[in-house]
């Protein structure tokens, strides 16, 4: 599993404070609130970033990191992904998962015949919907929900999965 996982991308300086406006990937933007830091790079062992405030607008958070005062300070590190480790990730809800766990994960219909790997997760209004693609190449899109979705277990990383009538017309 993931030791970190994403939660926005740094999309442009705010203002003249050395503040960022951030592109939340996360289902629930308001978690920055309670984030005392990111990381941005982790595989590289690269910054932790600690968190001074943050506020809203629109779509965005603007938050405004420790040590850094004007726009010129910031500006490196447009463009860059911001990362939680998993210890300090939203607790999940019972049948809920963690996109970064569910990637790649096999993916099986009710007779034990490998289907693909989970290769996207697309989030809609009404539920989100597994991308399924084969070695061969074709894709599944199934939606995720308890009628399609049979067990997913994150550790063996095996899904199983109800073939709905109409999904592989």
């Amino acid at each position: 599993m993931e030791q970190f996982l994403k939660v926005g991308v740094i999309t442009s300086v705010h203002g003249i404070r050395g503040e960022v406006k951030v592109f939340p990937t996360t289902d629930d933007p308001r978690r920055f609130k309670k984030c005392k830091e990111v990381w941005i790079d982790p595989d590289q062992g690269k910054s932790v970033l600690e968190i001074e405030h943050v506020k809203f607008f629109k779509q965005f958070a603007i938050i405004k990191f420790k040590g850094f005062e004007n726009p010129d300070e910031i500006m490196p590190y447009k463009g860059k992904e911001l990362y939680v480790t998993r210890e300090n990730a939203v607790p999940l809800g019972e049948d809920e998962y963690y996109i970064a766990d569910l990637i790649g994960i096999q993916v099986f219909d009710e007779d034990d015949t490998l289907l693909g790997s989970l290769a996207d997760v697309i989030e809609t209004g009404a539920n989100d919907v597994y991308s399924v693609r084969s070695e061969e190449g074709w894709e599944i899109l199934l939606p995720a929900i308890r009628e399609c979705i049979l067990d997913v277990d994150v550790e063996s990383r095996r899904m199983r999965v109800h073939i709905m009538d109409g999904l592989l017309d």
